[in-house]
Formats: structure tokens, sequence, C-alpha cells
């Protein structure tokens, strides 16, 4: 019985023990989190396509970000190092190691307030988009202060000022913007429709060094926009003002004499149920090249500007066309041509205008086409042209039309099947036509592409695969006809291995009929992720949903490190 008692004693003192613990509030020392991640190339030399190593050829893009959190306040930092030198071709001002972005902000349900940098995208971007996208290169943060404002669920009211980064710097340009947004269905007594508008305004201020300069040197730009979502139709547009400036010339110095302002037009509609998705994209744009420095800096090569790695550039412009995930049909790519450009009395643009449409409808199952397990088809159309008008080269001047084409840039036709064949096999096949005027684009001849592909996918467990694909290229100039082919194969969810080669088997030059090789694997682990791979890289443009740089041709090994934390 004393033992019992003791026992119930013991239990009691322990309850209450354990009810006056959980009654004191653990204190709260906040979170930290951000990641790390490194690039690392060693350049080979190839004697075969006459390359070799360059200067320092061991090196890496590496970044570090830490943020800490507690209750509303939140700051951070990422220190880049760049050693002994930035990957090739990667803005020259990424070079060393330093602080390269710090913020600290505090944020509420209604208001939120940073200081130093931040990203921020009015719209669709046409006016100012600053953000980070490493693979290209791209860090266009302002550094400066950001205020939000949301009086209610339905408005929010953005204002900033800032200059924007530049390698380890920033711009010599002041950035001004105000941007909001309103939700209007409650005020229109809409219930089964959903409107919002917005406006923006970015002003960019930069003193010239001239008396009497023929433009403001505030440069003040305005846009408007409306989103209308019904039942399953919506429809989106936006136009674009960019008050006059002074223009850049050939050799991208400015001609004070070639003055005009600019302006962009954006259409989206689509129509979605179902078994059946269609979306349309219509965009025109003259001299939409908004820069927070009017003149590009040279890179110190004597043929780059700043231009070449998309530095201090305010906008947003990327390519409406389809994102290619085959090696072949990203060998001409269509950049988005939104500056006026004068090349010679033959070559004069004035910005784009053209369009793409996507239709995607599933074949159900148990039909004709669709089969046991249904078939999906998709279809692709783009085209883009340079502005219609009068144009002359010497003193520089154009006279435009809004409507109708000019000459023809660039234009994308495809379609694609997938099918499953059964519950261990996928399959897709697909078709593209493709015409790129490089004499307009780059400098050289114009180019009709037929290319085929044909892929298949194994399943052994759900995380164990082959992927196999093949594809063919027949161009009527340029580099001619090329083949390649891919392997895949994923062990589980942490090991992943692919070999892939492209061929320029058809070179009119014997000596370029190259083998373009590559094989490497990755290790997941969590958060995460190592790849090492061994090849060769194409020279050209690589292109990041629809923004480009261009890599020169290579050789080497590659190690790549990303972990969050």
């Amino acid at each position: 019985m004393k033992k019992v008692s003791l026992l119930l004693f013991s239990l009691s003192v322990g309850s209450l023990f354990a009810q006056e613990t959980d009654s004191i509030q653990k204190k709260d020392y906040g979170k930290i989190f951000g990641g790390f991640e490194s690039n690392a190339q060693w350049y080979l030399n190839d004697k075969e396509r006459g390359i070799a190593h360059p200067e320092d050829p061991i090196r890496s893009n590496n970044y570090l970000l830490v943020n800490y959190q507690i209750g509303k306040f939140t700051a951070g930092v990422q220190v880049e190092s760049y050693e002994p030198n930035a990957l090739l071709n990667y803005n020259p001002g990424f070079k060393g190691t330093d602080i390269a972005t710090y913020y600290a902000s505090y944020k509420t349900n209604k208001f939120e307030a940073t200081a130093g940098y931040f990203y921020e995208q009015f719209g669709s971007g046409l006016l100012l988009r600053a953000w980070e996208d490493r693979a290209l290169g791209i860090n266009t943060a302002l550094r400066g202060g950001r205020i939000l404002f949301r009086p209610s669920d339905n408005v929010r009211l953005t204002a900033l000022y800032g200059r924007q980064r530049s390698g380890f710097d920033v711009a010599h340009g002041d950035v001004y913007g105000f941007d909001s947004d309103f939700n209007v269905s409650s005020l229109f007594g809409f219930e089964m429709s959903d409107l919002s508008i917005g406006a923006s305004y970015v002003g960019r201020y930069e003193k010239i060094d001239m008396p009497n300069p023929p433009v403001d040197e505030l440069t003040n730009a305005f846009a408007g926009r409306f989103n209308f979502i019904h039942d399953s139709f919506y429809i989106s547009g936006e136009y674009n003002y960019k008050q006059e400036d002074v223009l850049l010339n050939a050799l991208n110095t400015l001609n004070y004499d070639f003055v005009k302002p600019g302006n962009a037009v954006l259409l989206n509609f689509g129509y979605s149920k179902e078994g059946l998705g269609i979306d349309a994209t219509l965009r025109r744009m003259e001299n939409m090249g908004f820069l927070s420095e009017r003149t590009p800096t040279s890179a110190g090569d004597g043929i780059s500007t700043s231009l070449n790695f998309n530095d201090k550039v305010l906008n947003y412009t990327p390519a409406l066309t389809k994102q290619h995930h085959s090696n072949l049909a990203n060998i001409y790519v269509y950049q988005a041509q939104s500056r006026v450009s004068f090349v010679d009395p033959t070559i004069m643009m004035a910005g784009e205008t053209g369009g793409q449409i996507d239709i995607f409808y599933d074949f159900a199952k148990e039909t004709a086409l669709g089969g046991k397990y249904g078939t999906k088809l998709a279809v692709n159309l783009s085209s883009w042209y340079n502005l219609p008008g009068s144009y002359r080269f010497n003193p520089a001047q154009y006279d435009d039309n809004f409507f109708g084409v000019g000459q023809k840039y660039f234009s994308d036709y495809n379609i694609e099947v997938k099918k499953q064949l059964s519950e261990s096999w996928h399959t897709a096949f697909s078709y593209i036509k493709q015409y790129y005027n490089k004499e307009w684009l780059q400098g050289g001849e114009e180019v009709n592409t037929n290319i085929l592909i044909a892929e298949a996918t194994y399943n052994f467990t759900p995380s164990k695969s082959i992927r196999v694909e093949g594809e063919h290229m027949w161009a009527d100039a340029d580099f001619k006809n090329w083949a390649g082919g891919t392997v895949e194969l994923n062990l589980n969810d942490k090991y992943s291995f692919y070999v892939w080669d492209i061929m320029n088997y058809g070179n009119d030059d014997e000596n370029r009929r190259i083998h373009y090789y590559n094989v490497g694997g990755a290790y997941r682990i969590g958060a995460t992720r190592v790849a090492l791979n061994y090849g060769r890289q194409r020279g050209g443009l690589v292109c990041v949903g629809g923004v480009c740089r261009f890599v020169p041709e290579s050789t080497g090994l590659s190690l790549q490190l990303s972990t969050a934390f």
C-alpha cells in the first residue's frame, strides 16, 4: 500500500511539474536558413577543335546565401566568389570574392518594408524586373528601399527607389518605381468572374553631361494592365510607354540626333477545360530597350559590352517561343528584339511584332486515338517579325506602322505526341520546323530546319527508369545537318547518369564534322545535389526561360554542388 501511495505521489508531483514546465513559454531565438551553390569547371585543351585552355583553366562561381528570421523581421546576406575567375563569358564585373547583396525587411499582413538589395517585378516585367538567374549570370537586384502596402485583400501598392546591381557594384542611374494592383470583382458584383487592374510607373534618372540635352535626364515610363477570368476563359492585356530617349548606334554609343519614345503591347488569352487547352500570346515592342545607364559599358575585350551579359537591363523581354528540351532544337534559338538596331543600310530594326499559340488536347482513354492509356497532343506555333514602316540609315530615322509585319525574324512550328504504351513504357514523338533569319539576328545565312525527335522511357520501378532519345535535324544552310542521341538512367531517388552526343555530320567543312559528347551523373540526398560531367560545349546561345547568353566553345570537366539549409 505504501508503494502504491508513493507511486501516486510521484506521478502527481511529476504531473504538476510538467504542467508548470509547459506553462513556461520557450524563448524564440529565430531561425537561420539559406543555401550554397558552386559551379566549377576545368577547361581542357581540345586539339580536334583547335581549343587551348584559357589562363586559369580551373574556374568556379560560388554563392552562399544566409537569412535570419525572427518574428516579423528578416535579414540576409549573399556572398559570391569567382575564383580565380568566373566561368567563361560571364560578366567581367563578377571577379574575386565579396559581399554581393544584403537586405533587412519587416513584414506584417498589411505592410512590408525592405532596405538593401531586393528583387521586384511590375506586371509582366516590360518596364521593370529585378531578378537573379545564376545559370545566365544575371543578377539585376536593386539596392535601395521598397515599401509594400496592402490596405485590403483587393489592393496592393508598391513604391521603391534603388540603383541596379552591376557586378559587385551598382549602376549610376537612379531608379524610381510605383506599382498598384486592384481586384475589382466585388466592385462590379462579379460572382462567377474575376477582374483585376493595375498601373505602374518607372523613372530612370541619369545625368547627361552636355549643355541643353535633347531629352530629359529623367526618363519616365508608364504601364496599365488588366486580367479577366470567367469560367474556362481568360484574357489579360498590358500597354507600356517609355518617354523619348537618345538611341544607341551600331557601336553602342549614343546618337543625340536619334531620339525616339518606346512602347509595348502584350495580349494573352486562352481557354481551358478538361482535355483541351488553348493559349495565345501576342506582343508588339518598339524601342523598349530600357537600361539603368544609357550607354553600355565596355567588357574590356574590345568587342563585348554590358549588353552581352544582360547587365544593367531594367526590363524583362523574354522570347515568346516554345522552350525546347531537345539539343538540336536549341541550336537556332530566338532572342527578343526589343531595341532599335541599325546595322547597315540593309538591316534596320525598331523592335518586333508577333506571337505564339499553344494547343493541348488529350484523346480520351478507350477511344480510337486514345487507346488504353490515352494520348496527349501539343501544338505550338510562333512567328516574329520586324516592325513595318519606312527606315533611313543616314541620318538614322524611322517611321513605323502599328499594324502589319516587316522582315521575318523567326518562326517555329512544332507538334508533339505523347503516348503511354503500357504501365512501364512511355513514348513521345516531335516534329519541329524552324526558320531562323541569321542574316538579321546574328549575321550569316537564312536557315530552314526540319527536326524529328523520338524518345522512350521504361520504368523498372517507380524510382528506377531509363530514357532513350534520338533526334535529327535537316538544315539547308549554315552548319547543315545534325544527328544526336541521349541515354538517361535513374537508379533511384539518389543516383542518375546520362550520356549524350550530337554530331554536325553535314557540315560542308569536313574538319568541322565534330562530335559534341557529354557524360555525367548526379547524386541527391535531401536538399543536397552533386553533379559531375565531362564533355564538349557547343558554342552559341544558352537560354533559360527565353533569355539567353552566349557561351564560347569549350571542353572540360564540370562539378556542380547545391544545398539548402
